[in-house]
């Protein structure tokens, strides 16, 4: 359990101290912007992996399960999986200014479409609802830890992005900021937006229903666990 807390410690650190704060802004001067990124990326893929294997070390050797999952809470999590998916694959296919190495989609005027009306960060909070999901079906220490901290960090991540881009790109930011919203659908329900399936793109839906439900039935196989009942 101590290698899951220091590998979890260790990502949460170079994503909210040396991404998320003005270190990063020194680092870019200093090392060049694509120098950065690419010493970032390998140390997160790097910490990622480590993650993985300490996690998979600490499952069930520490501490009992504080809930375990019910049929209940099982389909609810077959429910937030989808929308999870259909937050993540559309958010990692849509041109969005909040993504690594796009803030040029600014410059576009029509920008704010499909997902981006939904919200400004659709893959983090896609990845909040994976989390969530997960929590509510695994209560063990590891679990708790793993997920809770990935909930951590891509709700508090949405954040921490805004503000990074805000420093950047000032009032250009401002402006797309004040048409869209961090929270999905806070836009649509304030009237900033409305909702439009046919621009996030039926085939990205259709895709993320497919890859939700190989992942759904291949779960037993790529992770040990059983996702259908």
């Amino acid at each position: 359990m101590t290698n899951l807390i220091a590998a979890t410690a260790v990502f949460l650190l170079i994503h909210f101290v040396v991404s998320g704060t003005r270190m990063r802004d020194t680092l870019a001067a200093r090392l060049g912007d694509g120098a950065y990124l690419g010493l970032f990326s390998l140390a997160s893929v790097v910490v990622l992996i480590w993650l993985g294997f300490a996690f998979t070390g600490a499952r069930g050797a520490d501490g009992e399960a504080l809930w375990g999952m019910t049929r209940g809470t099982q389909m609810a999590q077959l429910v937030l999986q989808l929308v999870a998916v259909l937050f993540i694959l559309p958010g990692l296919t849509t041109a969005n200014p909040t993504s690594v190495q796009q803030e040029g989609a600014l410059e576009r005027p029509d920008v704010i479409k499909g997902m981006l009306r939904i919200t400004r960060h659709p893959f983090l909070w896609g990845v909040a609802i994976w989390a969530a999901g997960h929590l509510l079906v695994n209560g063990e220490p590891a679990s708790l830890i793993l997920f809770g901290a990935m909930l951590v960090l891509a709700v508090f991540g949405t954040a921490s992005i805004d503000a990074k881009r805000r420093r950047a790109l000032g009032a250009t930011w401002d402006s797309f900021a004040a048409q869209t919203s961090n929270i999905p659908f806070a836009a649509i329900a304030a009237g900033r937006q409305k909702l439009s399936l046919g621009e996030i793109g039926w085939w990205r839906i259709a895709l993320a229903v497919a890859v939700w439900a190989v992942l759904t039935w291949a779960h037993p196989y790529l992770f040990g666990v059983r996702a259908l009942p």
